[in-house]
């Protein structure tokens, strides 16, 4: 099972956003074979109990969160939509996701293993990247899905390879060398990639997540290399944005004058305007049901109505969501819903800031940390202006990294569980 565990891990994150489905077929795959092992094993339950306190917190919030959202879909009789028809089964995700962490921490994998798959991945999503934009000609790098989680997934993916980087560098061994190399090759192309794919609302987060790795390489490497090596890291991506090849600058000019159109001129129906009328809309529907919200389905039908009143742009009816996490849970499910949802950000970061913050804490267990934090970090700010966790590979892609970081850091503080299940017997 630790073998099973090992290649579902890495090809999860190696095929997130390079391989259509890729994100579904391997959850499912990981979780059929937990169902299997139970079945055939059921002595070996009595390991559970294993888990510890924070585990168990861990799988209450995600059960939390995915359970109102099912009770949410009972109560009005919709299932989320989302591109292509992909949200159907969004709800059950955090489900699994609490299942499978329980299979990780059983079972668990080493940091080699989450360094190489998130290198990987981020290896392919440049490519990719660099493939539609210069071969292709392509206005935006999206590998056939939404170019907005494409891009936030990519400069995650990247960001995490800077951090394996920062492990690799601890010690000497050849294999390392090797992972180094592919990190720091996964780091740049997920930057890239992210850039490519003309998500301005990754680029926000981009110097948040790089200040995150700036401070925990500070007990990596020594001050004066760290330092070359962010000067480094700056320039390449300045020169990155100065191309024109790349069409950050435009995309950017884009935005401060769709910002200041919709302000002076009351310009509504840009790409910028149109985010602001969502987020008013979603506002006004949220005072108006503060306490459950609309619901699925009937969201769209309050919005719509407001729309044919005239309140708002009628551009607004295209989405299947208001492009903001915090904004459209508070209006589909309430404060309730919002309170679910700010202990899936919160509780992990702070499980995994104060792993950082032990003292004696190996560098291992720091950077491991460290990592598992980028990820709320980084989703947080993804969801001011996009609706991640309504995108199947986005909420996959938070739950899936979030608890593969969680089990890789657990492993890292204690001896495997799985040592428990071998003394067992079987």
């Amino acid at each position: 099972m630790i073998t099973l565990n090992r290649v579902w891990v890495f090809l999860f994150a190696a095929l997130l956003i390079v391989v259509p489905w890729g994100y579904a077929a391997i959850a499912l795959l990981a979780l059929g074979s937990l169902v299997i092992w139970v079945a055939l094993n059921p002595r070996r339950l009595t390991c559970f109990r294993s888990l510890d306190k924070d585990d168990i917190g861990l799988c209450l919030v995600l059960l939390l969160f995915g359970g109102l959202w099912l009770l949410d879909v009972a109560r009005t009789g919709h299932w989320p939509v989302g591109q292509g028809n992909q949200g159907a089964g969004l709800p059950f995700w955090p489900l699994f996701a609490a299942a499978l962490l329980v299979s990780l921490r059983l079972h668990p994998v080493t940091p080699r293993v989450l360094w190489a798959a998130v290198s990987v991945g981020a290896l392919g999503a440049g490519s990719i990247a660099l493939y539609e934009r210069l071969i292709l000609g392509h206005a935006r790098a999206a590998n056939g899905m939404n170019a907005i989680p494409f891009g936030n997934l990519s400069l995650l993916l990247g960001a995490l390879s800077l951090m394996g980087a920062l492990w690799c560098l601890r010690g000497p061994s050849v294999q390392q060398r090797v992972l180094l190399v592919v990190a720091l090759s996964g780091g740049l192309a997920g930057m890239v990639g992210s850039l490519l794919s003309g998500t301005r609302g990754g680029w926000l987060a981009a110097p948040l997540l790089l200040w995150v790795i700036y401070r925990a390489a500070r007990g990596v490497l020594p001050l004066k290399l760290l330092n070359r090596l962010a000067a480094g890291v700056l320039i390449v991506v300045t020169v990155i944005v100065v191309m024109p090849q790349s069409g950050v600058r435009e995309r950017v000019a884009l935005a401060v004058s769709n910002v200041d159109d919709y302000w002076t001129q009351d310009v509504r129906g840009t790409s910028v305007g149109l985010r602001l009328e969502m987020w008013r809309a979603g506002g006004q529907l949220f005072v108006e049901r503060p306490l459950l919200g609309w619901g699925e389905g009937a969201l769209e039908a309050a919005r719509d109505n407001q729309v044919r009143e005239g309140a708002f742009h009628s551009g607004i009816s295209r989405y299947d969501q208001l492009h903001s996490d915090v904004i459209d849970t508070a209006a589909r499910r309430g404060s309730l819903g919002l309170v679910t949802l700010l202990l899936l950000y919160g509780v992990p970061i702070w499980l995994f800031c104060k792993r950082t913050r032990v003292p004696g804490a190996g560098a291992e267990i720091r950077l491991v940390a460290a990592a598992g934090m980028m990820v709320s970090v980084a989703f947080i700010d993804f969801g001011l202006t996009q609706s991640m966790l309504r995108d199947a590979r986005g909420l996959s892609g938070y739950l899936g990294l979030l608890i593969i970081c969680w089990a890789v850091l657990k492993q890292c503080q204690s001896p495997p569980i799985a040592a428990a299940l071998s003394r067992e017997g079987g």
